[in-house]
């Protein structure tokens, strides 16, 4: 493989912080846009005792679980189960396949009864939210295709399934269901955790993105129905970010190895971000870095990590190059975040002017690859905290800390959360 195609310089890694703020802010003032900016219409906070399905759909497994609430203690998760879905790999998957293998799982579950009436759905593709609480399909991801569900709500028609499928309704009547992004779930999760001056959720597994929680005076396309709180959660859909290091060009493919595993997925002009960073894609740009090579029948991202693991095993080019795209993809993901921080902080380019109000920020991150591990090197969250806070000093924000949070089982607390609300 040519030395270095994959290398960027920090230079680049801050026009693509940059960039992506920009385009933040485009997305928060009108609709389809690159970065969607979807506003949550949910707040949480509402006390309550008892317990709810949570649901968890991010991409190869769906999760089915019930999480207890009790006064003034944490939420728990009680029973979880997990099963993969067959529409990842078969095409013609119908809403009513999905829905009746969702069924099946919440079915077997032996915590839910007749007290259980409230769903918590974290669903982690694009959807626009409404003021119900429920969300309207945008579009498939992660090579994900039911046409049918595209422009439709995503909660109701489950509600309704589910309440007239066997398996259920002999256990319970479900009364309503809320629908949250996985990244809003995390920053559900996180709030969990006070005293900070702001707040990040943000997913790196076998896809990625963002959400935050924004001051309403900068979301011009709020719904003017809205009239709730002051800071509305947003999930920013960054992972549909096209980057470019030159903000006077249009968006661009990172590298001609980017462009070549995009071209070979079903929507090879979207979510050119989530391609270059997420597990789902890592594997597959170590592949068009050495065409023809032999590797296992399902090489993925996890298998990337495991190669740099055991050096003795695999060929040294082989094995610097695994890191070397598992160190751009957590440089960008700290580009990414640098972004939206510059976002967050009001930050003017020209007059290098911020809001200093804002200084300790909790970044509430789920997800396999943000939490993997380079027995050799330095763990991925490392990588990306490391190169987050040299970002943000080269553009004169050293007072800005940014602290990682580990979150168990952040999804599904943060979709039980979102079901209470």
């Amino acid at each position: 493989m040519e030395n270095n195609i994959l290398k960027l310089s920090t230079e680049a890694l801050k026009e693509i912080a940059k960039d992506l703020k920009d385009k933040i802010e485009i997305g928060l003032a009108k609709e389809e846009t690159e970065i969607a900016c979807l506003p949550t219409y949910i707040n949480p906070g509402k006390d309550f005792e008892g317990n709810v399905l949570a649901l968890d759909w991010g991409g190869t497994n769906f999760r089915a679980s019930i999480v207890a609430f009790k006064k003034e203690e944490k939420p728990v998760v009680v029973e979880n189960l997990k099963k993969p879905l067959s529409c990842v790999e078969v095409q013609g998957f119908s809403q009513n396949d999905l829905f009746n293998e969702i069924a099946s799982l919440i079915g077997q579950l032996k915590s839910l009864d007749s007290t259980v009436t409230h769903i918590g759905y974290c669903f982690s593709y694009p959807a626009k939210s409404t003021i119900e609480g429920d969300a309207i399909l945008l579009g498939w991801t992660k090579e994900i295709d039911i046409p049918e569900m595209v422009d439709k709500l995503v909660g109701e028609p489950l509600l309704k399934y589910l309440n007239n499928c066997e398996c259920i309704k002999e256990k319970t009547q479900f009364k309503t269901i809320k629908v949250v992004n996985d990244t809003i779930a995390c920053l559900f999760a996180g709030l969990a955790q006070p005293g900070y001056d702001s707040y990040i959720g943000l997913i790196v597994g076998t896809g990625t993105n963002m959400a935050a929680l924004v001051n309403k005076k900068k979301i011009e396309k709020l719904d003017e129905k809205y009239n709730g709180g002051e800071l509305i959660p947003v999930n920013l859909e960054s992972g549909n970010l096209a980057p470019t290091t030159d903000r006077k060009r249009k968006g661009e493919y990172l590298s001609e190895i980017d462009k070549k595993v995009t071209e070979e997925t079903n929507q090879p002009k979207r979510q050119l971000f989530e391609k270059a960073i997420s597990g789902g894609y890592l594997a597959k740009i170590f592949e068009k870095s050495y065409p023809g090579i032999e590797l296992e029948r399902k090489f993925d991202g996890e298998k990337l990590t495991n190669l740099m693991n055991y050096p003795t095993i695999y060929k040294e080019e082989y094995i610097a190059t695994a890191r070397q795209i598992y160190v751009r993809s957590a440089k960008l993901v700290a580009s990414s975040l640098t972004g939206l921080i510059l976002t967050l902080v009001s930050y003017d380019e020209k007059t290098q002017s911020h809001d200093k109000s804002i200084s300790n920020i909790c970044l509430a991150a789920d997800g396999s690859l943000f939490w993997s591990v380079d027995k050799n090197g330095k763990d991925y969250n490392n990588l990306v905290s490391e190169s987050l806070h040299e970002f943000l000093a080269e553009l004169g924000l050293n007072h800005i800390h940014v602290y990682t949070s580990q979150l168990d089982d952040a999804n599904l607390i943060g979709a039980a959360i979102a079901a209470l609300s």
